[in-house]
């Protein structure tokens, strides 16, 4: 039988953590008595800085249930894709396969035992994907949507609909170890492990207590740090906007010359400033733009931890 660790990253999540704790078990469970899965399968909480009474909470579901409670804690906040590598990496050595959840349960827990078939028939990596978003609002909806085109137009290879809810074997997990980048994006970084993949498909529910650990601030600073991750169109579309700005002072140019000398020169001040402001803004975008890169590489070649493990529980 294969050894599952359920991985599960948690910030200020104490209002749901009890319950998450005992939907999981109740997984577990099921697919042991399935015999799917090794009866010494667990779940393993991360701890991502709290600031809450979440450590406090994974502590006592841990001496209630010894076995099946595992816990990590971080030495501070390093985010969610931090702290859910720091879980995949500590649960690499002590299980076959490894199931990455968020603590809300939004993400349908049934559906982990169709990823553990998957993965019986043979797929390293199987993709927890959302079959539809007619629960989420307009303005989620769009954004989603055109988070996933917008980084599919920048060349990075993503899923779909899929955040982190994902499956992966032993072989999957030791790759991604090789993976020793500090700027994290998952959702990228997973696609370019190869080996066999599905797909499985599930209704996203309604979180069940707490707020939302990513606003819109998040997702949109999760989106750039993602194209920024695996792409330079962005400095590639700099390039061809500085060759058509050149192109449209050639033309200006060419105006202005035949207005002189045909005497329709008309005196003014507001198109020169525009014009100024215009291809100010443009260079402080392009500084700003090829910034970004050169303050990725000096994060990278300090070579510094991703994150500091504080206590282990097992």
């Amino acid at each position: 039988m294969d050894r599952l660790a359920i991985v599960v990253p948690c910030y200020n999540e104490e209002e749901v953590l009890h319950i998450a704790a005992e939907a999981f078990r109740g997984v577990l469970d099921d697919l042991i008595k399935k015999q799917k899965i090794a009866e010494d399968s667990f779940v393993l909480f991360v701890n991502d800085g709290s600031k809450d009474k979440t450590w406090e909470l994974i502590e006592e579901e841990h001496a209630a249930h010894p076995m099946q409670i595992r816990g990590v804690k971080l030495a501070g906040n390093v985010g969610h894709q931090f702290a859910l590598t720091a879980g995949l990496m500590t649960a690499k050595d002590m299980c076959d396969i490894a199931v990455s959840i968020d603590a809300d349960l939004q993400d349908d827990i049934k559906a982990i035992e169709e990823m553990v078939d998957k993965f019986h028939e043979g797929n390293d990596i199987v993709y927890g994907v959302r079959s539809d978003r007619s629960s989420d609002t307009f303005f989620k909806r769009f954004t989603a949507q055109s988070f996933y085109k917008l980084m599919g137009g920048m060349g990075v290879k993503t899923v779909y609909n899929h955040a982190d809810f994902r499956l992966m074997s032993k072989l999957a997990l030791e790759q991604f170890a090789q993976y020793g980048e500090s700027n994290l994006f998952l959702r990228g970084i997973v696609p370019t492990i190869g080996y066999q993949t599905a797909c499985v498909y599930y209704e996203r529910k309604e979180r069940v207590a707490g707020e939302t650990k990513y606003p819109l601030k998040k997702m949109l600073a999760l989106a750039f740090n993602g194209i920024t991750s695996f792409s330079i169109k962005p400095i590639s579309l700099i390039t061809w906007l500085g060759v058509l700005i050149i192109i449209g002072s050639i033309l200006a140019a060419i105006y202005a010359l035949i207005s002189y000398f045909t005497g329709n020169v008309v005196q003014g001040w507001t198109s020169l400033i525009l014009s100024i402001w215009f291809i100010g803004g443009v260079q402080l975008l392009a500084i700003g733009m090829v910034g970004q890169y050169i303050g990725k590489i000096y994060v990278e070649v300090k070579h510094r931890p991703r994150y500091n493990i504080e206590k282990i529980l097992q």
